[in-house]
């Protein structure tokens, strides 16, 4: 069938738009995913180096601070025999009450005198560090500050102590805590320690070295067992003891960047 004279033929042309507006689309989410991308780099840096590095500085001066207080200096520890606490300073620090339910020592820790207590004064807050840790086999040294708080003891790079636990030193169970991973992470390499190692405790009134004795690998959060007077895990009954001494308790989250579980290690008070 012919076309009739002068009827137009229609022609279809394509649309540039839809092409322009579809390129357009896939740069936006191209750069918004990049943008994405590189906010979760910044904050995976600065939760993983830069904290770490804001909390090891502010650690470091803590420690500076308590050492240029105590008129000491930054002294190696004793060997593992262990040996007697140096003398207390001429203005020790007040000794704390202890409940006269406070389990005695065992046989071969020796309990410090009342002059030897080593708490800090009841006029300063609960983040103000009272002690200096260092474990020479970790090559750590941090300042011991009461309370467990993430925000003004624990993310400040410091080593919390568990309230109503024992103080250095003393007869019972010093309990601490730090960070495995990030802001510090004092405790990060505490899966190293092995029995025999030696760490020790400076405080105002002198210092006390311990020796570790346990190691609990892996235990659930809520047991509270590992912190008593007397420890020993309530989730895994063979580990822990049965006699009242004088205990330090360090305490941490395992696997390294996980809080599903805890990692104890134990250690007994030899001089």
């Amino acid at each position: 069938m012919r076309a009739r004279v002068g009827q137009r033929v229609p022609v279809v042309v394509q649309s540039r738009g839809r092409r322009r507006t579809g390129a357009r689309v896939l740069w936006v989410a191209a750069e918004a995913f990049v943008t994405c991308g590189v906010v979760v780099l910044l904050l995976v840096v600065h939760q993983l180096w830069w904290t770490n590095q804001q909390a090891l500085a502010d650690a470091r001066r803590e420690v500076a601070v308590l050492e240029r207080e105590w008129g000491v200096l930054d002294e190696p520890l004793p060997s593992p025999a262990g040996v007697s606490a140096p003398p207390p300073s001429s203005s020790p620090a007040a000794s704390p009450s202890v409940p006269a339910s406070e389990p005695l020592p065992a046989s071969g820790a020796r309990p410090p005198s009342s002059r030897a207590a080593s708490p800090p004064s009841p006029s300063l807050s609960s983040s103000d560090a009272f002690a200096v840790l260092r474990i020479p086999r970790l090559g750590l040294t941090v300042p011991v500050a009461h309370g467990v708080s993430k925000r003004s003891v624990l993310d400040r790079g410091y080593v919390g102590h568990y309230p109503g636990t024992a103080g250095p030193g003393r007869p019972g169970n010093f309990a601490l805590a730090g960070h495995r991973n990030t802001h510090g992470e004092p405790f990060r390499y505490l899966n190293r320690l092995a029995a025999g190692d030696v760490i020790s405790v400076r405080t105002r009134s002198g210092t006390y070295t311990y020796r570790v004795d346990q190691i609990l690998p892996r235990t659930a959060p809520h047991d509270v067992g590992v912190v008593r007077p007397v420890p020993r895990s309530l989730v895994k009954p063979s580990y822990g003891y049965d006699a009242p001494g004088a205990y330090l308790t360090l305490t941490t989250c395992t696997p390294e960047f996980s809080s599903a579980y805890r990692l104890v290690v134990w250690a007994k008070l030899v001089g």
